[in-house]
C-alpha cells in the first residue's frame, strides 16, 4: 500500500472530475477476500468493495467490520443521525478520521460522490453526507476511513494471490450481520475456482 499522501492527491484528483468522466470510465465494482495467509492486520480476514476510479487506480471499503458506535453517539449534537439503525464501520487506513457513505440511490446524492455501481455511490463531502443523512439516512451505510489503491495497484495484489475477486451485489453489500461473511465468501471463491479447474466430461 501507499502513502496517505499519495492517496489523499489520488483521491482529490478523482473527485475533481466531472460527473460524466466518471461515468464514462466506470465499470462495475468488485467484492475482495482477504487470502487466510494475508497477515496485515489492517486487511486480515477482511471482505472489500472497490471499484475503479477515473485516475486509474481503484477506492473501496471493508465491508465487515462494524464498530461499537452508532451515528448517533458519533455526532450527538446532530439529531437526524440518530435515525441512522446500523453501526458505523471501519472503512479503512486512510482518512480514518472522516466520514464516508455508501449510499443507494438512482441518481448521485450529491457532490464529491463516486459511482460504484448501478445505484450506489461512495460519498466523500460532508454536505453530501450530510443531506444523506438528513433525507434517506437508513438507504446508506456509514464508514470511519476507506481504503484507495494507486493505478496498478491493486492488479499487482490480485496477481500476488492477496485477495479473490467476486462479483458484487447489494445484498452483500448491505448484509445486517457481516459476522462469518469472510469466511462464506472464501468457501465460495474456493469452490468456484475448483469448479472452474475441474475437466468437463463427456456426455456419454
Amino acid at each position: 500500500m501507499s502513502t496517505v499522501a499519495l492517496r489523499f492527491a489520488a483521491l482529490i484528483l478523482l473527485l475533481s472530475l466531472p460527473a460524466l468522466a466518471r461515468a464514462q470510465l466506470q465499470e462495475d465494482a468488485i467484492l475482495l477476500v482477504a487470502h487466510p495467509a494475508f497477515r496485515d492486520l489492517e486487511y486480515r480476514q477482511t471482505v472489500l468493495l472497490a471499484a475503479p476510479a477515473p485516475n486509474g487506480g481503484h477506492v473501496g471499503v471493508i465491508l465487515n467490520r462494524p464498530t461499537r458506535r452508532s451515528l448517533g453517539s458519533l455526532f450527538p449534537e446532530h439529531e437526524p443521525s440518530k435515525k441512522v439503525v446500523d453501526p458505523v464501520f471501519y472503512g479503512g487506513p486512510f482518512s480514518r478520521g472522516a466520514l464516508v457513505a455508501l449510499v443507494r440511490a438512482d441518481h448521485a446524492p450529491g457532490a464529491g460522490s463516486v459511482l460504484l455501481m448501478h445505484n450506489l455511490y461512495l460519498a466523500f463531502r460532508a454536505n453530501t453526507i450530510d443531506h444523506v443523512i438528513e433525507t434517506t439516512p437508513n438507504e446508506a451505510r456509514y464508514f470511519v476511513g476507506y481504503v484507495g489503491w494507486r493505478p496498478g495497484e491493486l492488479k499487482a495484489e490480485i496477481d500476488r494471490g492477496l485477495w479473490s475477486v467476486m462479483n458484487a451485489d447489494t445484498d452483500t453489500i448491505f448484509r445486517k450481520d457481516t459476522e462469518g461473511l469472510w469466511e462464506e465468501l472464501l468457501q465460495q471463491s474456493r469452490r468456484i475456482r475448483a469448479e472452474a479447474a475441474s475437466p468437463v466430461l463427456a456426455l456419454r
